[in-house]
């Protein structure tokens, strides 16, 4: 995709941009559109890491007649986002891309490839760990008071929003990384207040998981958490390596001026 030249005209700019939202937008709806139809098969995958956790013999029920439509636009609205993530936060990117510095330009990139990593290993992780174990618990707690006619509606859309807060979560490295390598916050300063990180960190879980079960916040918890402590450890052996243990306690943009200096 070419980007355009750091100095144009206003009306350039803005055309620009009109024309990046309508690149956006029109990737979107063909994706919804696509995503619609395969709705079955996605229905069938997000279904698999429940059915086991349901009472044998009990399956899916939509109870309203707009339910199979309203949960099929659902479902591909927001696998079609999801999809074309690497696409929209590229495009955003190269709108910026020529007001930056090329020291600043060689970060772009991998920072797309880590964010979009970091978001589908988030969204695979909830997949395959959170999802069972969490649902197995809500369903168990159902089940001791009275029988369940499970709603399709009701656990996909849980299910959506587990999957996508744990991506969103899961982009805690990067902005750690970034934070500390560039010294905006020291990392000092992150290792001194790990208490009150670590109880924003409960805070934080405790209010991204949509079934408020213990279950689910326990593992997004404990997942932030590890996140969090590889996330510095990788910060302080590149801080290290390039500038010396002395960098760990820097809170300017040092990391910045040496990049321009090599240049």
């Amino acid at each position: 995709m070419p980007i355009g030249p750091a100095r144009m005209p206003l009306m350039d700019h803005i055309g620009e941009l009109r024309r990046r939202l309508t690149i956006i937008i029109a990737s979107v709806l063909i994706a919804t559109v696509v995503m619609y139809f395969a709705t079955p098969v996605l229905v069938d995958i997000l279904k698999d890491p429940i059915l086991p956790k349901l009472p044998e013999g009990t399956d899916f029920y939509i109870f309203t007649s707009l339910g199979g439509f309203a949960l099929r636009f659902n479902i591909a609205i927001k696998v079609a986002i999801v999809m074309c993530t690497p696409m929209i936060v590229w495009q955003i990117l190269a709108f910026f891309l020529p007001a930056l510095k090329p020291n600043e330009r060689k970060w772009v990139v991998p920072t797309v490839l880590a964010a979009v990593g970091l978001f589908f290993l988030g969204a695979i992780f909830s997949y395959f760990v959170i999802i069972p174990a969490g649902f197995e618990w809500l369903i168990g707690e159902s089940l001791t008071i009275g029988q369940i006619a499970p709603n399709l509606e009701d656990y996909i859309n849980i299910e959506l929003l587990l999957m996508i807060g744990f991506g969103v979560a899961f982009e805690l490295p990067l902005i750690v990384f970034y934070l500390a390598v560039f010294h905006i916050v020291p990392y000092a300063s992150f290792r001194a207040a790990w208490r009150y990180i670590y109880v924003i960190m409960l805070v934080v879980s405790a209010s991204i998981t949509p079934d408020a079960s213990p279950v689910t916040l326990i593992f997004m918890y404990a997942a932030m958490l590890s996140l969090y402590e590889i996330a510095l450890a990788i910060t302080r052996v590149v801080i290290v390596a390039r500038e010396g243990k002395k960098g760990l306690t820097e809170s300017r943009l040092s990391f910045l001026s040496d990049d321009e200096d090599d240049d």
